[in-house]
């Protein structure tokens, strides 16, 4: 289920009232403006790696405008250099191929997650295209330390449901079958590169995990897994001499537990558990396989060290470099680390930690422009739930504001209740650029964690089945009224703003609750359930049933009406607020016709609406020109609303692909900084 997000890459992304809100005199203390760009634009790196035989360090960074891959030696830092020469499409992700040779990534076109791999020779900065071909999306499926010169990976352009395994030659790119797939859903992978299990979905939304010896499919299934038990319990890795097999298992407990199981006698012991959350993360030794260091990650991510080989150094990281601590890399002999730290009220950091000499050694800050501005605290808060679930949360408040002996603000400001994605995910506490944006404009953020998202176990998730648009949407309500009961805002100045499912929460609010919010911003957020569900990619159909169970099931007249019932589309005559909507026009998993759906609508009904589309994004915006465009809009769209402070759109939409099909004129300056930058203003 955790990999059927309708979660957005990069957002978590008007009808006029009979009184329009005041700008508020800005407080004595107000911290200037933070530039669109320096928030939303190309960080100058992210995404630090050390190389498996520790010669190499590598990173994202821009070239020409576009993230792209940078590498530098180990033993001279500063003498950089761009692998990649990508002139479109961001990289947003990498990693080294075991004998360090290469750097493999993955991209698509226009946001279509038609994702293929490719590989780029270190030594010569040759690329190849490791998977050439069409409408076909690879996932990597294995890598080992001790198998140097391939890897597995799923293909699925034979099937677009399922992912056929093959071995990948990393020299030669030769591509080898090594197994058919007809309905699995994933597969147990051990260091040498073998098959060990196979993952299938079952009709009640459960999985069976079949044992597989010398790539032969065993006839009967050696586990099952419930539904209920289907988020919190899957197989993790094994040990390098696969005499350890490690799980994350929710059965018998509410919270997922590190599970460490015996492959010759199938015992099977507790590694970690939390009543709180689930086991969040792990650190394995590069030399064994075995499992060093838990993560929980319940208000903030806490590490745990298991082997007093690691006990140390974590206790010497977390001494040294102030804030959440992970480490991204390490060398196949464990001497060199990667960390990044992330501080929050100043931006991440990365560092090289030398383990002998007891060494950081400082890479690179992401966003050095941050580094003299004024950046917003992340205040964890526990918020219940009318009916007595505790919502983990994260509140925001504008720098310069002052605040009681509580961190309270001693008066209310307006709040704009940010929603995530998923809806099976979760806001972590930790630096964002949404947030800081809002806050350096003027309004509280709160950030709820409604039931239905992961981390918090099987219970908390189970109470949001069925319940889109009913429980998930009361708690958000309710999220609003503690705000509002403890001073941080009132009743009267809250908009409501997310990407995917955070965009259906958006358009729930303004539909479900007409009056609740002052207006609503909806980043590739769904309108209709029923035409969401029919739509769904293909390579999701390992999940179908799981989504079906938790969403409604199409299949029967009672999913139906569940579905049409939570549908904001069918409402959509209800809505009284401005609304600001936001869609990629390659969308795969929230179809473009999700937002056109309740556009026309609305038309139909005479009630103004803004639409802004990018023709060549997906779900979310990966592209900084246009998140940075979008921002502009919403920034204007919001201050008209509640009030804020937002800055010009000066040349904010130069290189963006913006549009906007239909209510440019109810978004304040929309149609004019369209015009100004020449491009087409209906």
């Amino acid at each position: 289920m955790r990999r059927l997000l309708l979660a957005c890459a990069a957002a978590t992304a008007a009808i006029a009232t009979a009184s329009v809100a005041k700008p508020p005199a800005a407080p004595a203390a107000a911290p200037p403006l933070i530039e669109r760009t320096k928030l939303f634009g190309n960080p100058s790196r992210a995404a630090g790696r050390i190389s498996p035989d520790g010669k190499w360090l590598s990173w994202l960074a821009p070239r020409n405008g576009v993230m792209n891959i940078w590498v530098a030696s180990t033993a001279d830092p500063a003498k950089t250099r761009p692998l990649t020469d990508e002139k479109v499409r961001p990289i947003r992700s990498y990693f080294w191929s075991p004998d360090s040779s290469m750097i493999l990534f993955v991209n698509d076109k226009g946001g279509d997650e038609n994702f293929l791999l490719y590989g780029v020779d270190v030594a010569t900065g040759a690329q190849k295209t490791l998977t050439p071909f069409e409408k076909t999306r690879v996932e990597v499926l294995g890598e080992s330390r001790l198998v140097k010169g391939r890897i597995l990976v799923g293909i699925n352009n034979r099937d677009a449901r399922w992912h056929d395994v093959y071995s990948l030659d990393l020299k030669t790119g030769q591509l080898t079958l090594v197994m058919k797939n007809d309905g699995f859903a994933g597969y147990g992978i051990d260091e040498q590169l073998n098959i060990r299990s196979a993952t299938k979905p079952t009709p009640d939304g459960g999985f069976e995990i079949y044992r597989v010896d010398h790539d032969q499919v065993a006839a009967k299934p050696e586990e099952t897994i419930a539904f209920e038990d289907s988020d919190g319990t899957s197989p993790l890795s094994y040990s390098y001499d696969g005499k350890i097999r490690y799980w994350l298992d929710s059965r018998g407990r509410n919270t997922a537990a590190l599970v460490a199981q015996d492959t010759a006698t199938g015992a099977r012991t507790v590694v970690a558990q939390d009543p709180r959350a689930d086991i969040g993360g792990a650190l394995g030794d590069p030399k064994t396989g075995k499992v060093q260091a838990y993560a929980v990650n319940y208000l903030k991510t806490e590490w745990t060290a298991l082997d007093p080989a690691i006990k140390g150094d974590l206790a010497f990281l977390k001494r040294h470099l102030k804030g959440q601590i992970s480490v991204t890399s390490r060398t196949d002999d464990d001497r060199l680390w990667t960390v990044a730290v992330d501080p929050v009220t100043s931006p991440a950091a990365y560092y090289l930690y030398d383990r002998k000499a007891k060494r950081l050694t400082k890479l690179f800050t992401t966003r050095p422009d941050l580094e003299t501005a004024t950046l917003a605290a992340m205040h964890p808060v526990e918020i219940k739930t009318r009916d007595g679930l505790t919502e983990v949360s994260y509140l925001t408040l504008p720098p310069g504001v002052a605040t009681d002996a509580s961190g309270r603000p001693a008066h209310p400001v307006p709040m704009v209740l940010l929603v995530h994605g998923g809806p099976w995910a979760r806001d972590s506490y930790g630096y964002s650029s949404l947030p800081q944006w809002l806050a350096n404009r003027g309004y509280a953020v709160l950030q709820p964690n409604y039931r239905a998202s992961t981390g918090f176990g099987k219970t908390y998730l189970a109470a949001g089945n069925l319940q889109w648009g009913l429980k998930m949407h009361d708690d958000l309500i309710d999220a609003v009224d503690w705000a509002v009961k403890k001073g941080v805002t009132t009743k009267d100045k809250v908009a409501v703003m997310g990407g995917s499912y955070g965009g259906y929460a958006t358009l729930a609010g303004l539909t479900f609750t007409p009056t609740e919010f002052a207006c609503g911003v909806d980043i590739v957020g769904p309108s209709n359930l029923n035409t969401l569900l029919a739509a769904i990619p293909a390579y999701w159909e390992s999940g179908r049933r799981q989504m079906y169970r938790r969403m409604g099931d199409p299949g029967t007249p009672q999913g139906l009406a569940v579905l049409k019932a939570a549908s904001p589309l069918f409402k959509a005559d209800a809505i009284q607020r401005p609304l600001l909507i936001g869609q990629g026009a390659n969308d795969p998993r929230v179809n473009p016709r999700e937002a056109q759906q309740i556009v026309d609508a609305m038309k139909a009904k005479g009630l103004p609406v803004t639409y802004v589309v990018f023709p060549d994004e997906g779900h979310g915006f990966a592209r900084p020109e246009n998140n940075i465009a979008f921002f502009a809009t919403s920034e204007r769209f919001l201050g008209k609303c509640l009030g804020g402070r937002s800055e010009p759109f000066g040349a904010a939409f130069a290189g963006s692909s913006i549009t906007a099909p239909y209510g440019a004129q109810f978004a304040p300056g929309l149609k004019e900084a369209l015009a100004a930058s020449g491009k087409p203003a209906p």
